[in-house]
């Protein structure tokens, strides 16, 4: 693949920031955008110091004056983007449930969050974050590559898109909404010579997840048992054993003819009955 201007949200995370530095390594230069400037700018650094070329801006993808003076800032350093991965996400403890399966006692339970305990507010975050989260940065670079040139869009999408799981609602339904909203963007830029596609996740460890699957001392929580049990293949997954298939979703000269497509990459969780 041609070197190519590639703009990652979220690009503070674990497996985004891994995203950057291996595509800086195959010589794209990387913008890239996290509300948390900190993290970004030490990936950026680090990328800088192995020979490649980042810059960390910071950016909330929930507002769209940030995201326009991320487009401004480059658009001057590097110029037009040509790949946009929206990478930001995550969860929110209003919008998840204490136990997996509902109680009657529960309700009277101060320390237990129950479904009828799930905020509004804290929902709408989770659902803003993952949806417009995707749906905002693209509105503003889409733009730069929707007007006669090529480009690609990379959403990050989740297992929890097939089936949801247990104690995350706002989640599981918000990355339902990505998956969805990947179709339509694929649809609605087929003739403008942008694709747009997604990966599913199955497990992997993120600093987000870490404290629902190990204990303090190290050991695998329940959930944790539950997950390897699900997966076939018996782990959790490596951050760069998304690169290949995030490479061949990038590369037009051997996916172009590949949009609206949402690819699983989960150890064969999906495939999985239990049985």
């Amino acid at each position: 693949m041609d070197s190519k201007v590639i703009v990652i949200t979220g690009a503070g995370g674990v497996l985004c920031g891994n995203f950057a530095k291996e595509l800086a390594k195959d010589g794209h230069r990387v913008a890239l955008l996290d509300i948390n400037i900190d993290a970004a700018e030490k990936l950026a650094a680090e990328i800088r110091e192995n020979g490649g070329e980042a810059i960390a801006i910071k950016t909330n993808v929930l507002e769209k004056e940030s995201l326009e003076n991320a487009h401004n800032e480059v658009l001057n350093t590097f110029g037009k983007c040509q790949v946009l991965i929206n990478g930001a996400g995550g969860n929110n403890p209003r919008g998840t449930t204490t136990n997996e399966y509902f109680n009657p006692e529960d309700i009277d339970k101060e320390d237990v969050v129950s479904f009828f305990d799930l905020q509004p507010d804290g929902v709408s975050f989770v659902f803003d974050l993952n949806f417009l989260g995707v749906l905002l940065p693209t509105q503003v670079f889409a733009k730069d590559f929707v007007m006669g040139e090529k480009g690609c869009i990379l959403n990050i999408s989740s297992m929890n898109a097939y089936t949801p799981l247990t104690k995350i609602p706002a989640y599981s339904g918000a990355k339902a909404a990505v998956s969805n909203l990947t179709q339509w963007l694929a649809v609605h830029f087929a003739n403008s010579g942008v694709r747009v596609n997604a990966i599913a996740p199955g497990f992997f460890v993120t600093n987000q997840n870490r404290g629902l699957l190990f204990n303090d001392d190290g050991t695998p929580t329940a959930r944790t048992n539950k997950i390897l049990n699900a997966t076939p293949m018996g782990r959790f997954g490596e951050a760069d054993e998304l690169m290949g298939t995030v490479r061949f979703l990038l590369d037009d000269s051997v996916s172009s003819f590949i949009t609206g497509v949402v690819i699983p990459i989960d150890g064969g969780f999906s495939a999985y009955s239990g049985v």
